[in-house]
């Protein structure tokens, strides 16, 4: 007897048994046989959800590999199978159903079929991956609408790569960017090497359909491995700026290789990318140094590179910045570092390891995309190789406009070649922010036949552990978790924008049962539009021009000593290009030359602020009292976050008025922007008492410095200040 055959007669005996052990205290109608090959370890993960999303609806639920499939004993099956498992999709034809013959990889075929009073559910996946999804797929809709929300389907992923960008601390030595001179830095160091956060984190990154993550540090290597030739640059132990975490280099080593292998088994992969040319924490050992011309730190990076290949299996890449910290070099100087040393250490990594599939990334900042290609051509030829391009997409606010300019010439520069898009979160850093068609229209205007996918984040902030909670949970939550909604957007949507609102609606009421999920959709998303039309309006590209939650930056910027985006600062700073806002001086001069200008103006911007925060204030304030803790707090970050519109529509309707004052000297204008910069300070009075019942402030951020709301309300008071003295 065959070794499938003899799985299948125990799988068999073990069914008959559970069944009859079962059939005493369970009607035979509301068991359920779940039949899949869960030795692989991502179709494993997805018979867990289905089950627990099974025995939560109270069925009682036997599992079989695919071998011991029941034909008669259940009235309800679920069947989960790749396209190969020719035996399983022949029983599916027997049953009248196929699955779709246009599957992608990740896709899956979810089907519905009736036989002589039996039902059975399909899940065909392309491949591991897509079987997985298939049955998260199943599981959610059993959880949030049960057996009759259950419909064919087919999907497949509209990016192929969701990814997530990854500031990782990994220790005060080799620090993320730019040095750890921010909390949310200094407070997750730690974290990073806590396996319980890492585990939770991926299969919350599976469930929202994510397939990556990139880890970016300034130099990552004297934390992750053992150099050869520079053994002494490998650091033990993990230091924290108030803790040390003992760990020689081989725990260390072992404990990325099992992060990288549950990964792994969830379908989400690794890269490692770094900024260049730093040297943290190898404290000048060899004579290593920041200088490209240093023949010691050339060959260094080179074998650093290589090695992280060796040392990690399943690492899936690597990807560079040829910038940061290369000053003084030429575009050719700079390409042809990296080339003798990224460039060379992957062909390296390749030649050792032949048939292994390896990717570089390289992205296109400080430097000329066609001066790239033209220089790592050497890597195009090889086969075990992809390289990808990778270009900030929208500057650092994705919360701006779903219309990005800023990527036209490069990708008439990059040809055939193709490019991932970094979407910088550098907006949204303490309310959980909800905003699905805003989402769908990002990702749908992202220009498609260059693209192989995107990856999401922020700069200035590490998503690890939540610090700033008034009422935090024990361990600190994942922010991951508290902004579950947030990222569930951007990866579901990513891999099909055709998901409805209706679904998410649907999500939501199953989630928070104590309020109308219609209301909840509505109010969340109504008081999220406030980040993107404000940022789009009050367009400072970079992050450490702008912060909406503290109105402040860093003080060049904003022209003022505090950074404070104060009124004339709102007067003076231009609009997004990809948006049809008019900038407050064009407004001006053509209302006072009796002129029509075409686009959105500042009063619309202000009446459409207005109204998305009005919705969601008037929704919330017929909300009943909720005792949930979670939906209590999300609603006080949507109140947040309304109140917060409230005070950007007065004030740019304040600074329109301000400016035309000051163009035509009509007093009216002055007493308007008088009274709306005084309603102005009233919401901001309102914002940071509901946000301060929820979170501690101050708050140091690595990108604008320190955020003191308390402070801050002194600089809006002055806002008033100037309007009565109508000061330049």
């Amino acid at each position: 007897m065959g070794q499938r055959t003899r799985l299948g007669v125990v799988m068999a005996v073990v069914v008959m048994t559970v069944s009859l052990s079962w059939a005493t205290v369970v009607p035979i109608d509301s068991v359920v046989a779940l039949s899949a090959d869960r030795s692989l370890p991502q179709v494993d993960f997805a018979v867990t959800e289905l089950r627990t999303a099974l025995t939560t609806a109270g069925h009682a639920v036997t599992v079989t590999g695919l071998d011991g499939v029941p034909n008669d004993d259940v009235p309800t099956r679920i069947v989960m199978a790749g396209r190969e498992q020719t035996a399983i999709i022949d029983g599916m034809r027997q049953e009248g159903a196929s699955a779709s013959a246009f599957l992608r990889a990740e896709g899956f075929s979810l089907r519905r079929t009736t036989s002589q009073g039996r039902v059975t559910y399909w899940i065909i996946g392309a491949d591991a991956a897509g079987v997985m999804y298939g049955g998260l797929e199943l599981a959610e809709v059993i959880r949030i609408a049960g057996w009759e929300g259950v419909e064919n389907a087919d999907q497949n992923p509209y990016m192929a790569l969701r990814g997530i960008k990854f500031n990782c601390p990994l220790d005060e030595r080799t620090p993320t960017y730019h040095n750890h001179n921010g909390d949310s830095q200094r407070k997750n160091v730690l974290v990073m090497w806590d396996m319980a956060f890492w585990k939770a984190y991926i299969d919350d990154l599976a469930r929202f359909r994510y397939n990556y993550v990139s880890l970016w540090t300034l130099h990552p290597f004297p934390s992750l491995v053992r150099v050869p030739g520079y053994e002494k640059v490998a650091l033990d132990d993990v230091r924290s700026t108030t803790q040390t975490k003992k760990m020689t280099m081989d725990q260390k080593i072992e404990f990325w290789r099992e992060v990288m292998r549950y990964g792994k088994n969830r379908h989400v992969d690794f890269y490692v990318v770094t900024w260049n040319i730093f040297v943290d924490g190898s404290n000048g050992q060899y004579g290593l140094t920041d200088k490209h011309d240093n023949a010691a730190t050339t060959d260094y990076f080179r074998k650093s590179v290589k090695q992280m290949f060796l040392t990690y299996p399943d690492l899936a890449g690597i990807g560079l910045t040829t910038g940061e910290n290369m000053p003084g070099m030429s575009t050719a100087q700079k390409e042809a570092w990296a080339l003798a040393t990224f460039g060379q250490g992957v062909l390296d990594a390749a030649a050792a390891q032949p048939g292994r599939k390896m990717t570089l990334i390289h992205r296109q900042h400080q430097t000329g995309a066609q001066e790239i290609a033209k220089t790592f051509q050497s890597l195009f030829e090889n086969p075990d190789l992809t390289f990808l391009f990778s270009f900030k997409y929208a500057q650092a606010h994705a919360f701006s406009s779903t219309v990005q300019p800023f990527c036209n010439k490069f990708v008439k520069d990059i040809g055939r070649l193709k490019t991932i898009w970094t979407l910088r979160n550098d907006d949204n850093f303490y309310f959980r922010w909800g905003g699905p068609d805003f989402v769908r229209e990002f990702i749908q205007n992202i220009p498609y036949d260059v693209s192989r996918g995107f990856y999401y984040g922020s700069d200035g902030y590490v998503w690890g552990r939540e610090f700033l909670s008034t009422e935090p949970e024990t361990p600190r939550q994942l922010e991951m978790d508290k902004h579950w909604y947030h990222w569930m957007l951007w990866g579901r949507l990513g891999y099909d924008p055709a998901m409805t609102n209706d679904r998410i609606i649907q999500i939501l009421g199953s989630r928070f049962p104590q309020v109308p999920a219609q209301d909840l959709f509505t109010a969340w998303q109504e008081a999220s539009m406030v980040y993107p039309i404000t940022t789009g309006f009050h367009w400072g590209n970079l992050d450490f021009k702008w912060y909406i939650e503290g109105c402040f930056s860093e003080p060049g910027p904003a022209e003022t000593a505090s950074g404070f985006h104060d009124v004339n600062r709102f007067i003076t700073l231009g609009t997004h290009p990809g948006t049809d806002y008019v900038k407050i001086p064009d407004y001006v001069n053509a209302v006072v030359a009796g002129k029509q200008l075409a686009g959105t103006t500042p009063i619309q911007v202000s009446q459409r602020l207005h109204g998305h925060a009005d919705k969601a204030l008037q929704i919330l304030d017929r909300l009943p009292k909720v005792t949930d803790k979670e939906l209590r707090l999300t609603l006080g970050d949507i109140r947040a976050m309304a109140c917060l519109g409230k005070y950007y529509a007065h004030k740019i309707r304040g600074a329109t008025e301000l400016a035309l004052y000051r163009k035509n000297r009509d007093q009216t204008h002055q007493a308007a922007a008088v009274r709306e910069l005084t309603q102005a300070a009233e919401y901001w009075d309102r914002y940071t008492s509901t946000a301060l019942v929820q979170y501690t402030n101050l708050i140091l951020l690595n990108r604008v410095g320190l955020c003191d709301w308390r402070a801050l309300t002194a600089e809006v008071r002055k806002d008033v200040e100037i309007a009565r003295g109508a000061t330049e």
